[in-house]
């Protein structure tokens, strides 16, 4: 940008070296800090890979623990973005398949809003099977049916048995 073509792009009393003062100074500070740390950690080659090793598998736990999630009510698609946001942080491969999964879910979201009621309760009532027989595969209507006295054999998981 040329200073004398265009003086009034700048606000007045600024100066070309100065920098814009961050909305939340603490954040910014935070932030500065957390970067700081970081690059150390990069200069050091066995502190970087076992930190990116560390990010890795904790960035899959939250990510499997969110697919797992999914079906059932509460935070499922929010906990897998978490895991691939955590992973992106180091993987670009995790940034892409992020954004490649916050497109689509809105996509679906979008496309889910649209539709008519009784598709809306279709893929509800489905959404409900998937919950039930996950449950039952994983044997919780055996053990809520032990601690209530039940001991039908219908209950009880084919996965881990009786």
């Amino acid at each position: 940008m040329n200073e004398q073509a265009e003086p009034e792009a700048r606000p007045a009393g600024a100066d070309p070296g100065d920098r814009e003062r961050p909305k939340h100074p603490r954040l910014h500070a935070l932030r500065e800090r957390l970067h700081g740390y970081r690059e150390h950690v990069r200069r050091r080659r066995t502190l970087n890979l076992t930190y990116r090793i560390v990010l890795g598998v904790f960035g899959t736990v939250v990510l499997i623990a969110g697919i797992l999630m999914i079906p059932y009510p509460g935070p499922g698609w929010l906990v897998v973005f978490a895991g691939l946001g955590i992973l992106a942080t180091e993987f670009h491969w995790a940034h892409r398949v992020n954004m490649f999964a916050k497109r689509h879910y809105h996509r679906w979201v979008r496309w889910l809003g649209r539709q008519h009621l009784a598709t809306k309760l279709t893929i509800m009532a489905a959404t409900g099977v998937v919950v039930v027989v996950t449950l039952w595969l994983l044997g919780m209507f055996g053990t809520v049916g032990g601690w209530l006295g039940l001991r039908w054999t219908w209950l009880a998981s084919p996965l881990f048995g009786p």
